[in-house]
């Protein structure tokens, strides 16, 4: 079970709310925090005395700027951009850019608080922050894309460093657009600064296993998961929603490590194949084609595609949703229970419901949030800004290897946090509590700044 607000986190709640009125996003993922650290700062006065939680909601900077760019026509277009560098305790803000017309400043609040939790977990020394625009690449050319990329970093580049914000990229953020916002930061400042971005193409910087980390890192989190419930990976269903990065990623290891995928879905729909996803054929359609999910059937000769379905209908013992938050509804979770599901882990940022996440927990079903699970991301770009920073370049098997074992030490952090702290077994509890402990003495360390 969550932990409840106790008078002092309510208060404090109500007075998010107050601050930062219609952002939902942002107020849903501070109240899942809140409902954890009751008894942390019960226990730990000086973080209260020092108001670390307060600090730690509240961004350190949040920048807003317009970004106007010319299509293929020559009619100039007007977009928003916006960087929240959340908090750098630990380090240099370190969070992805997203590209999506659904971007605004709660949604980039939001997921900028969850990267400080996030990247506290991993045991590197990053801060949290997180940008993008509400521009939209989808059936863009390149040319205006790259268009896009030198307005957004003509003004975006005057905060970035290695040693003050480092971004990646997120939704709508590749290589491609990682390389244009890299030239640009280039041109602008005369300096081939390769730390300053990660996500980079491996001729220029980037490194192995970049690409495959969050949905690699993911795989191997759920791995840990059914350890610690005596368990494994071997013969269970899984199911995948989306079909993005994360998740054709994600249904790779989970193959590599004896489990069955057997259904992802993307806009238009839900594809099922009983026999296992082919995720060659998947990596054809959306890597190379860029096209829907209904073509699998076409590629493969086998399968079933349903247009606007539920992944969530589909029987499996792990699911794992991988697309965009507040994907996965209450009642959602009560299908997955009902067909058996076992665990849950989340591949996308705060995909699951506040109502989803309290079915899996009051029907012993294994939940793990994103700050947790899906760290893998966010570790691999802290290797590569490793490399970097060293000249170096490290073998595909050698990065895995560390992604693993990042991956298997925030697994055992967020269990042992939740054991001590009264909820065994709780990931969300762990997560926050473990995450949140990590800044908060930094902060209060660095005193009142």
């Amino acid at each position: 079970m969550p932990l409840q607000m106790n008078e002092d986190m309510q208060a404090l709640h109500q007075d998010i709310v107050r601050r930062n009125a219609g952002e939902r996003e942002f107020q849903q993922a501070v109240a899942e925090v809140l409902g954890s650290l009751g008894p942390v700062l019960s226990k730990h006065p000086e973080f209260r005395d020092n108001r670390a939680l307060e600090r730690l909601i509240e961004p350190e900077r949040q920048i807003i700027f317009r970004v106007p760019w010319q299509d293929d026509s020559g009619r100039v277009h007007i977009n928003r951009g916006f960087r929240v560098e959340s908090n750098s305790a630990l380090g240099p803000y370190k969070g992805g850019l997203r590209f999506h017309p659904s971007v605004n400043l709660s949604v980039i609040k939001f997921l900028g608080f969850e990267q400080v939790f996030k990247n506290a977990l991993t045991g590197m020394p990053l801060g949290g922050g997180k940008g993008g625009s509400d521009f939209d690449p989808k059936g863009r050319s390149d040319g205006e894309v790259m268009r896009f990329c030198q307005s957004f970093m003509t003004e975006l580049y005057r905060h970035l460093g290695e040693y003050t914000d480092v971004p990646a990229g997120d939704i709508g953020v590749g290589q491609r657009e990682i390389g244009y916002l890299f030239g640009q930061y280039k041109r602008i400042t005369n300096r081939y600064e390769s730390g300053v971005l990660t996500g980079k193409g491996l001729d220029w910087g980037g490194a192995l296993v970049r690409r495959e980390a969050t949905g690699y890192g993911l795989a191997y989190f759920v791995q840990e998961m059914l350890r610690a419930r005596n368990d494994s990976l071997d013969g269970k269903t899984c199911i995948v929603s989306g079909s993005g990065n994360v998740a054709i990623y994600t249904i790779e290891k989970i193959h590599a490590l004896g489990g069955r995928v057997v259904a992802c879905s993307d806009s238009r729909g839900v594809l099922h194949d009983d026999t296992g996803i082919d995720v060659t054929a998947v990596k054809q359609i959306k890597e190379v084609g860029r096209g829907p999910l209904d073509r699998y059937m076409l590629l493969t000769g086998r399968g079933r595609h349903v247009p606007g379905g539920s992944i969530w209908d589909a029987p499996c013992h792990v699911a794992l949703p991988c697309a965009t938050q507040n994907e996965l509804n209450g009642s959602d979770a009560e299908t997955l229970v009902r067909h058996g599901c076992v665990v849950v882990a989340e591949g996308a940022n705060m995909p699951a419901t506040p109502e989803a996440i309290r079915v899996f927990q009051e029907q012993g079903t294994a939940f793990a949030p994103g700050k947790a699970a899906n760290a893998g991301g966010v570790a691999t770009s802290a290797l590569e800004m490793q490399q970097n920073a060293s000249r170096d370049a490290w073998t595909f098997e050698y990065t895995e290897q560390r992604l693993a074992e990042i991956m298997r030490g925030i697994h055992e952090r967020c269990h042992d946090t939740a054991a001590e702290y009264g909820t065994p077994g709780n990931y969300v509890n762990g997560a926050n509590i473990a995450g949140f402990i990590k800044v908060a003495r930094a902060m209060v360390a660095l005193g009142v700044i």
